[in-house]
């Protein structure tokens, strides 16, 4: 049976993505000899959930489930603000660059209460919808990601050989200005590990309630 490499992610709109591939540009001219695979602009988003290989004929019941995700959710804006790295081994191995909400918003929907305290952080539109794409992909057999939902964009994935820790301070101490943005859809994406790299490719789009 064929299947789709799926995960659902909220785009970036091009301004953004420009700006965050500037800032990669910027890194590989300060630390030209550091190695690391680099994201691509068109591949820059914020994952929500990461599904694996989902059977085709199985799409359109997750896109069913996305869309009831949404219901209650207006749209919201987010910011894109920080850097930051993920470490294996006490070394660098991931560079991110923070994403979150101007502001919480103060009552969430009455069914969906609980996700207020979601890894401890504020109340909020990003979370509360990321906890019920949760919920509605866990109604069709999805396990449940264990680990706190950390809003962020990869922008590298390091090999070790020696420079990462130098290429991991740059990271940290470039200046990246904040860009806001407003999120209206969730798309739901399939996954191609091609030769010249990952190719997205949206399978569905789900409006926010306006």
């Amino acid at each position: 049976m064929d299947s789709y490499r799926t995960f659902v992610a909220i785009e970036l709109p091009r301004a953004v993505r420009a700006k965050v591939i500037e800032h990669i540009e910027q890194l590989r001219r300060n630390v030209p000899d550091a190695r690391a695979s680099w994201s691509r602009e068109h591949n820059l988003h914020l994952t929500l959930k990461f599904l694996g290989n989902v059977p085709v004929n199985e799409l359109p019941q997750l896109s069913d489930a996305i869309a009831r995700a949404l219901r209650g959710v207006k749209p919201f804006e987010l910011t894109v603000a920080g850097c930051g790295v993920f470490l294996s081994s006490g070394r660098p191995n991931v560079l991110w660059i923070g994403v979150s909400e101007p502001s919480a918003t103060p009552e969430p929907p009455e069914d969906i209460a609980r996700a207020v305290q979601v890894a401890g952080g504020p109340t909020s539109s990003l979370r509360i919808l990321q906890e019920r794409i949760e919920d509605e992909c866990s109604k069709l057999g999805f396990p449940r990601e264990q680990r706190a939902f950390h809003p962020h964009l990869t922008i590298a994935r390091l090999r070790k050989t020696g420079g990462e820790r130098r290429l991991g301070e740059a990271h940290k101490s470039l200046e990246f200005s904040s860009e806001t943005f407003s999120v209206s859809e969730v798309v739901l994406f399939k996954s191609e590990l091609l030769r010249e790299g990952s190719k997205h490719t949206p399978i569905s789009r789900q409006l926010l309630q306006q």
